[in-house]
């Protein structure tokens, strides 16, 4: 009996030491992936130039949305993973959580607030008009009147293009076909924008666009994440805030507008 219960409190000892030396090794390995950055995956809209857009030659995401968005997540640890999607479908893989934020030259409104919750803005922009270059009888807001004009699928210029009186609003899924529908005549203008237009008439290799001195809003473009993620939500703002403090902000909307951003948008 003495013997058995030797043999027995021998293998509960080894047990025991087993335990212990397996539990030492669980800390290790949760380190391990603690040092592991999260990735943040990040949804847009790659036909969106200069906000984003997909180099033909290499396959990697550039653009001023691109820039900031990685700026912000290594401000906040995080590694960056995006996935291209067509603008409309990305409020609905924020909600499916498909992505964790949407960056793609979206304008903050209080109907899209409903569906989601924005950073603070990041650039502030507005509507415009690119007309051909031999058009010259778009000149007001009001010269929009009873003409066809272009929009992409679910934007801004959708929205306000369906309220000028008389329009045929033609919609496209992608921006760069509206702008090719105005240089073929499809159109009469194609509202969008501001930005977004001075980037395309400025890098097309034709000289058959023009942007028309017509600003139909001024709008501030934020960051979306799935409505209620606060904790997310938080930490983009406080990346976007360290950028804009430490100048890193200021770098990237240079290189992509050639100028400084306004002050107001520093704040």
């Amino acid at each position: 009996m003495k013997k058995l219960f030797l043999l027995s409190l021998a293998a509960c000892l080894l047990g025991a030491l087993a335990m212990t030396a397996g539990c030492g090794s669980a800390p290790d390995s949760a380190d391990t992936q603690a040092t592991e950055p999260q990735v943040l995956r990040v949804g847009m809209d790659a036909s969106y130039p200069p906000f984003g857009s997909q180099n033909q030659e290499t396959k990697d995401y550039e653009g001023f949305d691109v820039d900031i968005i990685r700026a912000i997540a290594a401000e906040e640890g995080f590694a960056v993973e995006i996935s291209n999607r067509s603008f409309d479908g990305l409020v609905p893989a924020l909600q499916a959580r498909e992505i964790d934020v949407a960056i793609n030259d979206i304008t903050i409104t209080d109907d899209r607030r409903q569906s989601v919750d924005f950073s603070q803005p990041y650039y502030i922009a507005g509507l415009g008009v690119v007309v051909r270059a031999d058009n010259d009888t778009i000149r007001t807001a009001e010269d929009l009147q009873g003409k066809t004009l272009g929009v992409s699928i679910g934007s801004t210029g959708e929205e306000a293009a369906r309220k000028i009186p008389g329009a045929d609003v033609r919609v496209f899924n992608a921006i760069n076909e509206a702008f090719l529908e105005v240089q073929n005549g499809g159109v009469d203008a194609v509202v969008n924008d501001i930005p977004t237009n001075e980037y395309y008439v400025s890098h097309t290799g034709s000289k058959r666009v023009r942007t028309a001195e017509v600003a139909l809003t001024k709008e501030n473009l934020g960051i979306a994440v799935r409505k209620g993620n606060h904790a997310l939500l938080a930490k983009i703002d406080d990346g976007l805030a360290k950028i804009k403090a430490n100048g890193r902000f200021a770098e990237i909307y240079e290189k992509w507008f050639g100028k400084q951003p306004p002050q107001e948008l520093l704040q």
